[in-house]
């Protein structure tokens, strides 16, 4: 018997197009727990708000997935802008007409680099996070769930949320009421589609070095003027009881478990994967 916890499933992943991206690590590790895999990002710069250098090519997808498939899993990538609700939904029927199922849809799209003095940032601005981090996560859950409850045999949503679903963060006044919003829909999500057997969550991981990661590494240590981007992460990790920021595989093994028969009972929770610093 095989002993991978996600044998059979179909799992898709958005906002994962990115080598050295979060979502690139959960699609790894939902893939060694036995899931076909689909690889989703927005495929090319559409607009000032998706920089090339933040988003995952349609190049870099397809990369990655002949990565994956040269190491024996099952992989497809497909091109999604999440604020498109028509994108999402023929993200979702890719997986049904790929894999043969949908059965695990991780919401891992966000914009965490558009952080200016809440007097500086514009409507453009503003939109542009809401319409990723918190619609675009609201059409894959519904995009999701509709094929969830069809097929009558349950499933799993996950949000990466962060934890700027808790707590404020200065230069972050949309990113951190998008992660708030998300804990408000996980509220009410879970219980419409808990008599489906579908379990909705959100993890909520404190700050992890990815591509991403490394700019708001430059960026918050000149806004909170260290010395160095090397002296604000020593002061970050001193701050963590854990005393280490977040890695891509802390995240990925949360939402792992959270895709698993072992978290069939939990539904509605907002996990913190954070060394202890949410609580602390």
């Amino acid at each position: 018997m095989s002993s991978k916890r996600l044998e059979g499933k179909t799992a898709v992943v958005t906002g994962a197009g990115r080598s050295l991206g979060l979502g690139a690590g959960i699609v790894r590790k939902l893939a060694e727990e036995g899931a076909a895999v689909v690889i989703s990002d927005i495929g090319a710069s559409k607009d000032p708000s998706t920089p090339r250098n933040m988003v995952g090519a349609s190049a870099e997808m397809v990369a990655f997935c002949d990565e994956l498939s040269a190491a024996g899993y099952t992989a497809s990538a497909k091109a999604c802008d999440v604020r498109v609700r028509d994108d999402v939904i023929a993200l979702a029927d890719h997986a049904v007409n790929t894999h043969g199922s949908l059965d695990i849809w991780v919401n891992n799209a966000g914009i965490g680099y558009l952080m200016k003095p809440i007097l500086d940032v514009s409507e453009e601005d503003w939109r542009a996070v809401i319409d990723v981090n918190l619609s675009g996560a609201f059409f894959g859950t519904q995009a999701a769930a509709r094929i969830m409850i069809a097929q009558g045999r349950g499933g799993r949503i996950i949000n990466i949320a962060s934890q700027a679903a808790k707590s404020g963060f200065i230069h972050a006044q949309a990113y951190c009421a998008s992660k708030h919003g998300l804990v408000g829909m996980i509220r009410s999500a879970a219980i419409e589609l808990g008599p489906h057997a579908i379990t909705i969550n959100n993890v909520c991981p404190n700050h992890v070095t990815t591509g991403l990661g490394a700019w708001q590494n430059e960026y918050f240590s000149k806004v909170v003027g260290a010395p160095s981007v090397e002296a604000y992460l020593k002061d970050k990790a001193d701050r963590i009881p854990m005393r280490r920021t977040g890695l891509p595989q802390d995240t990925a093994n949360a939402v792992a478990f959270l895709c698993s028969d072992e978290a069939i009972y939990i539904t509605g929770e907002s996990m913190n994967v954070s060394g202890g610093e949410e609580m602390h």
